[in-house]
């Protein structure tokens, strides 16, 4: 293992690296505030040059196993991923009590949110294998909603993907303030997102002049992409199934969703 530390905006980041085949994956130790974060970033070391940057957030769980799967499929597809920390390092749930409650701490203050995510973009900004100017960001569950909130308020992204995330919102997108383009992803039957919200977001995004993509699988659940889902939720008694068709759908129309907002930066 190769350790090296750094500084990034008067934060100390201590990076961990582990080579998997030709993805190099680091575990990111950082603070913000006081308080110490862990993410982790993986890109293919065999592709020379820069690439685009996508951000991962989490599920209402935490940064977990999950989570860093997703950046090192995001590597394995070309892009440099970090999958970012909006709880603080341990705080990782494995009930849906604490999930709640770690969730709820971080959406107190949305400043506080924002904050967190905006420190995660400039620290994959600045590492040698990314074109600073082209970053997306992902998300699952809560961190579905997390990238669409960053969109809603004008966060410079290329684009944002949800997967399975929460779409209502206090704070509504302004006409010709999103620059990010959408990708949603939800499942018809998520008891977790109502008819009533999705219309109210194909409005807002209509009357912000923002692009969204709003995609919609029949008979599918929560948190359709997560192979752990159908344990979660019969621990927990919760409606949280995985659908191996959606999952794979879903990953394809990111992957060229990606791929287009990429392009128009060129």
């Amino acid at each position: 293992m190769l350790k090296k530390v750094v500084l990034f905006l008067g934060v100390v980041i201590a990076m961990t690296s582990v080579v998997k085949a030709d993805i190099l994956s680091e575990v990111v130790n950082y603070q913000i505030a006081g308080q110490s974060f862990q993410g982790y970033i993986s890109y293919d070391d065999a592709i020379k040059g820069k690439r685009p940057g996508v951000i991962v957030v989490h599920e209402w769980w935490g940064h977990n196993a999950y989570a860093r799967k997703r950046a090192d499929m995001l590597a394995k597809v070309g892009y440099t991923a970090f999958a970012l920390d909006m709880y603080g390092a341990g705080k990782l749930a494995d009930h849906p009590d604490d999930a709640h409650k770690f969730m709820q701490a971080t959406l107190a203050d949305i400043n506080v949110a924002e904050a967190r995510f905006n420190v995660a973009k400039k620290l994959l900004q600045q590492q040698p294998t990314v074109e600073a100017n082209k970053i997306a960001a992902i998300g699952y569950c809560f961190g579905g909603g997390t990238v669409l909130h960053m969109a809603r308020v004008g966060m410079d992204l290329a684009g944002v993907v949800s997967f399975h995330g929460s779409l209502a919102t206090k704070m509504l997108a302004q006409k010709g303030y999103v620059k990010a383009k959408m990708l949603v992803l939800n499942g018809a039957d998520d008891p977790f997102v109502t008819t009533e919200q999705i219309s109210a977001l194909k409005q807002e995004m209509k009357a912000a002049d923002a692009d969204l993509e709003f995609v919609n699988y029949p008979g599918v659940k929560h948190s359709f992409t997560n192979p752990e889902a159908d344990d979660f939720g019969e621990r927990f008694n919760m409606p949280l199934v995985y659908d191996a068709s959606a999952d794979k759908d879903s990953w394809q129309r990111m992957q060229v969703f990606l791929e287009q907002v990429f392009s128009q930066q060129e």
